[in-house]
Order: structure tokens, then C-alpha cells, then sequence
């Protein structure tokens, strides 16, 4: 294992550029293109789910309505078949009970119209909402096929990228021994707090994590300081390695 006492504010450098590749890749992990465009179809999935689900509703009560009226039309038609066989049989002779036969005949026979007449008007209503679930089964089927296609890129994006995660933690793991642990410590608390990146380079008279120009004072304060000395930036707080 690699001495964590050698040259530890320089070796925060290579450490810093293992995490920013490891953060950069876990972000890729999480907001692949084909992740993004999946959750687009799970949501259209989602909504043409709920829109069939109104429409079948809709479709089945029609059709239980449809049983119930076609139930009663059956019962109807016995009805009259019965009434008026007995009408043509000569049992009933009288002329009050066969008027009273007739007109009831005459009722029954407003009835079916009215049943079958309802029953037109449900099939005609049936029909649009047939089509419309056949569309949107059709609609779900291709989203289905795409959704398929996507889920098979992402995970095979999701494998290659966790390879890369791999190897890079373990290069992560090789240059965080060579940081002292107190300073390794303290660059992973400023790296939480600070969007990812704890240790910075000074570039010319600038801090590499905020870009701030540093005072003259600071700088010529920084410049007399030993290569191996632990420095801070001033603008941002970020361990600084000169």
C-alpha cells in the first residue's frame, strides 16, 4: 500500500479527477438519453392505460344496459307470442276480455318498440367506443415495442457504464491512499458541501474550483509556503494545491 504521507496536497489532485470522473459517470448512469426517452413512454404507457380504463367502463356499463334491455325485449316477445296465441286458440270468447287482450297486445307491442329502439341507440354508442380501444390498444402496442427496445439500450448502456465505475473506483481507491487520512477527511467534507470538488489547482492567480482571482497578498503569502503545505482559497474554501 502506497505511503499516505507522500507529497498529500498534490495527491489530492489525481484523487479529485478520480471523483469528478466517477460523478461524471454515475450522472450518465442516471440521465442516459434512452433512460429519458423511456420515461417518456412509461408515462404515455400510464395515460393510455387510465384513458382505456374510462373508455372499457364507459363500453361495459353500455353493455350490461344492452343484457338488461335484451333480457326484457326476450321477455316481451314471449309475452306477446303467448298473449296472442291464446287470442287466436277460441278459449276466450268474450268480447270484453278479448279487447282487453288486444289492448294489451297493443302495449306490448309499443313496449318492444321502445326496447328495440333503445337497444339501436346503445349499439350505435357501442361502436365509437369500440374503435376508440381499439385504437388504443394499437397505440399501447407500439409504445409497448418501443419501450421494449429502449429498456434493452439502457441496460445495456446501464452494463458498460457500470464496467467504467468499476474500474474507476478502484483507481479511486489507489490515489486516496496516498492522501493523509486527516486531509482525506477534510477533502471529502469540503467535496460534500461544495458541489463535488473539495481540492483545486491554482491556475496562474486563480482558484481551479471557483475561477476567483486571489488577492496579491494571498498569493504571495501562498508562494512562500513549502510545495507540501495544507492551503485554503480564500474565495471559495476549497483545499488549494500550488
Amino acid at each position: 500500500m502506497a505511503d499516505r504521507g507522500v507529497d498529500g496536497p498534490h495527491a489530492l489532485l489525481g484523487l479529485q479527477e478520480r471523483d469528478t470522473e466517477l460523478d461524471q459517470l454515475r450522472h450518465r448512469r442516471a440521465h442516459l438519453p434512452a433512460r429519458v426517452q423511456l420515461d417518456v413512454l412509461t408515462a404515455e404507457l400510464a395515460t393510455l392505460e387510465a384513458d382505456a380504463a374510462v373508455v372499457r367502463a364507459e363500453r361495459d356499463e353500455l353493455n350490461r344496459r344492452q343484457a338488461a334491455l335484451e333480457a326484457e325485449l326476450a321477455d316481451t316477445e314471449k309475452r306477446l307470442t303467448d298473449l296472442d296465441r291464446r287470442m287466436r286458440s277460441g278459449a276466450v270468447t268474450a268480447s270484453r276480455d278479448l279487447q282487453a287482450m288486444a289492448d294489451q297486445l297493443e302495449s306490448l307491442r309499443r313496449r318492444r318498440g321502445d326496447l328495440e329502439d333503445a337497444d339501436l341507440e346503445i349499439m350505435e354508442a357501442v361502436d365509437p367506443l369500440d374503435a376508440r380501444l381499439a385504437e388504443l390498444d394499437g397505440r399501447r402496442a407500439s409504445v409497448d415495442g418501443d419501450a421494449a427496445r429502449l429498456r434493452a439500450e439502457v441496460a445495456e448502456s446501464t452494463a458498460a457504464i457500470d464496467a467504467d465505475l468499476a474500474t474507476a473506483t478502484g483507481a479511486r481507491a489507489v490515489a486516496a491512499a496516498m492522501v493523509p487520512a486527516e486531509l482525506l477527511a477534510r477533502y471529502e467534507r469540503l467535496r460534500g458541501r461544495l458541489g463535488g470538488v473539495g481540492a483545486a489547482a491554482l491556475v496562474g492567480s486563480s482558484c481551479g474550483g471557483c475561477h476567483l482571482t486571489l488577492s496579491a497578498g494571498e498569493l504571495d503569502r501562498i508562494r512562500r509556503l513549502p510545495p507540501d503545505a495544507v492551503v485554503t482559497c480564500e474565495q471559495c474554501g476549497r483545499i488549494l494545491v500550488h
